[in-house]
């Protein structure tokens, strides 16, 4: 036989079960704030159609820190009298008050430490219900910039690019291309801080040696899922010019005589082609530049 004191605890439950099919609280459990502006948090009383005139008797928004934490109560509402909330925290609704079953939460001013887990309790004179929905600040990353660390940049010598963004939230990354698309992020090495404010600071510094190929690099900031924020084209000085390969330094050289009364027009090598047939080429060959 059942002793009292259990068939006290099933008689509980089962009261407590029965009111609470009567009311449930539901809230957006995915919400996105960006900083610096409002965020709100979408919780509302839903009721069944046998509960009429429903009174929220306490209402309590909580910051979590953990799945064992209470948290810390942000907004709160209890029995006709509002608790002080805690700056930058209010209901959603101006003229909010006990009969009105919109709970959500306003947050004025977004901050990165908004970031994170919340719980919304409520009490009615119909029953109780409790929601946990969560909060993801962004903010986006600007001041984008290339540099060089040297003030002026000589050809055919090694350079050290330097790409800095700052004021975003979550971690982001840099990414490098040259003019040609292709891909030189993993040569580059990428440091991360974060502020008091919590807002992340990008560097990325790329290391280039002698004989750069290309003239221009560009480079990327990307936030936390993948997306362009914003790109910047750092352009290289081009080394010097090279000398023209030898048949057009010949040409330089040609002399074009006309024959008078002939439509014949005679090509007259000048002496450095003359030069050029008795004692070799003059120029210097790409694959042996020392050969004269």
């Amino acid at each position: 036989m059942a002793s009292s004191g259990t068939l006290l605890f099933i008689f509980t439950v089962v009261c407590i079960s029965a009111v609470k099919r009567f009311l449930k609280l539901e809230c957006k459990t995915k919400n996105v704030g960006y900083y610096g502006q409002h965020s709100l948090l979408e919780c509302v009383i839903k009721t069944s159609t046998d509960v009429t005139d429903p009174t929220i008797r306490v209402v309590a928004w909580k910051k979590l820190t953990s799945s064992e934490d209470e948290g810390d109560l942000l907004l709160g509402f209890n029995r006709g009298r509002l608790d002080r909330p805690k700056r930058g925290y209010r209901f959603a609704e101006p003229l909010w008050d006990e009969r009105n079953m919109n709970v959500s939460l306003l947050i004025t001013n977004t901050a990165v430490a908004d970031d994170g887990d919340y719980e919304c309790i409520v009490i009615t004179d119909s029953g109780d219900d409790r929601m946990v929905t969560t909060l993801k600040v962004q903010a986006r990353y600007s001041n984008l910039t290339v540099y060089s660390i040297h003030e002026k940049i000589v050809p055919n010598t090694n350079i050290t690019l330097i790409c800095e963004s700052r004021g975003g939230y979550q971690k982001g990354t840099l990414q490098w291309f040259d003019e040609e698309g292709n891909d030189w992020t993993k040569s580059s090495e990428m440091e991360v801080t974060q502020s008091d404010d919590g807002l992340f600071q990008l560097t990325s510094r790329l290391h280039l040696f002698r004989r750069v190929t290309f003239q221009r690099y560009t480079c990327v900031v990307l936030n936390a899922s993948g997306g362009k924020e914003d790109e910047f084209i750092f352009e290289v000085p081009a080394p010097p010019g090279l000398p023209p390969p030898s048949g057009i330094l010949l040409l330089h050289n040609i002399i074009l005589v006309t024959q008078p009364h002939s439509s014949t027009s005679w090509l007259v090598v000048g002496l450095a082609l003359l030069r050029a047939a008795t004692h070799g080429d003059t120029t210097r060959s790409p694959e042996n530049p020392s050969t004269l």
